[in-house]
């Protein structure tokens, strides 16, 4: 006899959050209390069994950064997780409820980040340790990506952004400031303006020679 199956739209859980649908990021139960919730996306919910009484999540777990092969490195955010290729099918009891995330840009739009906030930007196969992209845009002088946790300033010469630390300035000196030019653009400048200096001499000189001759 063939088994009876069902794909359903949403499906209650306990708790405030309510209505779980497909596409939905969801917490559910770490087997140790003492460690962080698990985080998937709900791929599925499929409803077996006579009644439709046997109610499973097909869901495609995120991965924290020290879960990972090459674990947390200093750009992985505090919230930062990984898509991976790894599928599971769980029961409506493991889940806590839900949670959002976000893409990188929305993250870094975020007025204020709440608990049930993360973000992604790397897929991950969890068999070879790999990540799609693999490569990201770089920034200061580390050539790091980007941590929305760290606080970061831009040139207003070239547009690049730096450490506080990278350019030897605290973070309490870097929240003051007004204007920043990195060291590049700094000695570029004084460089254009020791340029401009030696040539408007040249010039001046150039016509004190040409009256002499008159």
């Amino acid at each position: 006899m063939a088994r009876s199956r069902q794909l359903l739209g949403s499906f209650t859980i306990k708790g405030p959050d309510g209505v779980i649908r497909p596409g939905d990021s969801v917490l559910l139960k770490a087997p140790d209390s003492s460690k962080p919730p698990y985080v998937a996306r709900v791929e599925e919910i499929e409803a077996a069994g006579p009644r439709g009484t046997n109610v499973k999540f097909r869901v495609r777990w995120y991965y924290r950064p020290e879960e990972s092969i090459g674990g947390r490195r200093a750009f992985h955010g505090s919230k930062e997780l990984f898509l991976s290729d790894h599928y599971d099918t769980q029961s409506p009891d493991t889940i806590e409820g839900k949670c959002y995330v976000h893409t990188f840009e929305e993250y870094t739009e975020l007025r204020s980040v709440n608990a049930e906030d993360y973000f992604s930007r790397f897929e991950y196969k969890s068999a070879t340790g790999t990540f799609t992209p693999d490569h990201i845009a770089v920034f200061c002088k580390c050539e790091m990506p980007y941590n929305p946790d760290d606080l970061m300033i831009q040139c207003e010469g070239c547009s690049d952004w730096f450490h506080p630390s990278c350019v030897r300035m605290t973070i309490k000196e870097a929240k003051k400031l007004k204007h920043f030019f990195c060291g590049n653009c700094v000695a570029e400048n004084a460089k254009l303006q020791k340029s401009r200096g030696t040539r408007g001499e040249s010039e001046e000189k150039e016509v004190m020679s040409k009256r002499r001759r008159r």
